[in-house]
């Protein structure tokens, strides 16, 4: 593995919005002496974002596997009179990227992450649900769709965090209209991000 020095374990980097927050301590903790798992400083929010700051994500080391995802920023809706946390507004708000936007960063994203030489795995955006002040519900697949055809023309797998939890929303969801889980919902998360990185490591 590219990042192992003697004695040292692999390294995984997962880059990611609050989802991936959310689901990165119960990560680590099951891969705990089985790899070193970080994740990018702060909310990697959309992929706008990620173009500015991949490169300082990355770092100098080198990485054996990075796990990534953008997504619920970008399809996001938000109005700077909104009430709502984050100004979202589906109604009044302006979209953060069209999904023509972000297919084409996810796309120069994916380039500069091949350049690392890590295993690369992305996760699926998860669901929006019923309720949501700036999120439409159908989005989050017309953008993982978009997603896909990046994945596949570069031959990255896909961990479907969105099929994975989508019929157990209303079990782990944090609130009614939220996208955000409770700390069970994170730990069912962890556990299909453990899977892919134990699988490919």
């Amino acid at each position: 593995m590219s990042g192992m020095g003697p004695g040292s374990l692999p390294r995984v980097l997962i880059i990611g919005d609050s989802i991936s927050i959310g689901y990165t301590p119960f990560v680590q903790d099951m891969l705990k002496d089985r790899a070193e798992v970080l994740h990018n400083p702060g909310n990697a929010q959309h992929t706008g974002t990620g173009l500015e700051k991949l490169d300082e994500w990355l770092g100098a080391k080198s990485w054996d596997l990075i796990h990534f995802n953008w997504g619920l920023w970008d399809l996001c809706y938000r109005h700077p009179d909104a009430t709502a946390y984050g100004n979202r507004d589906k109604i009044r708000g302006t979209q953060t990227l069209s999904v023509e936007a972000y297919q084409a960063n996810l796309e120069t994203l994916v380039i500069r992450l091949k350049q690392t030489n890590a295993s690369l795995v992305w996760a699926s955006t998860t669901p929006v649900p019923p309720g949501e002040a700036g999120r439409f519900k159908g989005d989050a697949i017309r953008f993982n769709a978009a997603a896909k055809m990046v994945m596949d023309t570069h031959g990255i797998p896909i961990n479907d965090l969105y099929a994975y939890i989508y019929n157990r929303m209303d079990e782990f969801q944090i609130r009614y209209g939220d996208v955000h889980f409770t700390q069970k919902g994170y730990e069912y998360l962890a556990k299909a991000v453990v899977e892919w990185i134990l699988n490919i490591l």
